[in-house]
């Protein structure tokens, strides 16, 4: 993961530089206003996740000063479905701004090895309470009392970019008790959970929290 950071990291760096040269360029001659300059790269930075983007950057020059804009930018990733960061890709496409794109994704890779970390780590921990029915990248956690079969916990954890390319955590709960437990539950203790796990994360942290909810099925 560390090369593969390293990488991204590079990359930013040479569109930077790419952009100071062309804004650098001498002046067109006659008519000609604009030098295109098409750049491609395939990067991976997930774990059999492959990001490949293919991009136009144009110096825009004039008497005063001299510029460049990125007039075409698409990203692909394989597998396409990956919907945390399909929805941010799109948008860095529609306002070609390439270098938001890397410095986003490098908060989200963080992001990433955490959860998947953390997720590993409760598994190993708690192996017949705690399930990842995704696998080892899993962004739902599942957990399963023993004793008290049909009662389960889901800890859905989604990183989400906001529109200024912010990278935030956003775990929510989902709770799944049969329906007599629904009947008999008069303090709407079940009803109320996922407003509740809310406030332990932000009192105990997200490590915290989670081994709260586990060891109430351990």
């Amino acid at each position: 993961m560390e090369a593969g950071w390293a990488e991204v990291r590079a990359l930013e760096a040479e569109i930077a530089e790419l952009q100071r040269t062309c804004a650098k360029l001498p002046a067109p001659l006659e008519n000609t206003s604009r030098i295109r300059v098409a750049i491609n790269m395939a990067i991976e930075c997930l774990s059999g996740i492959l990001i490949y983007s293919s991009s136009d950057i144009c110096p825009i020059m004039t008497k005063e000063n001299s510029s460049s804009m990125i007039t075409d930018l698409n990203i692909i990733m394989e597998p396409t479905d990956y919907s945390e960061l399909s929805e941010f890709v799109s948008r860095v496409e529609e306002r070609r701004d390439l270098l938001m794109f890397f410095r986003s994704l490098h908060f989200f890779v963080e992001w990433y090895e955490h959860r998947k970390n953390t997720f590993k780590h409760f598994k190993d921990k708690y192996p017949s309470t705690v399930h990842l029915s995704e696998g080892p990248s899993s962004h739902c956690m599942e957990i399963r009392s023993a004793s008290q079969p049909g009662f389960e916990l889901m800890v859905v954890w989604r990183i989400q970019i906001n529109e200024e390319g912010k990278v935030l955590p956003k775990l929510d709960l989902l709770t799944k008790v049969p329906h007599q437990a629904l009947q008999l539950d008069k303090r709407r203790v079940i009803e109320t959970a996922p407003l509740n796990f809310r406030t332990l994360l932000g009192t105990l942290g997200i490590e915290a929290a989670l081994e709260s909810l586990i060891n109430c099925f351990v």
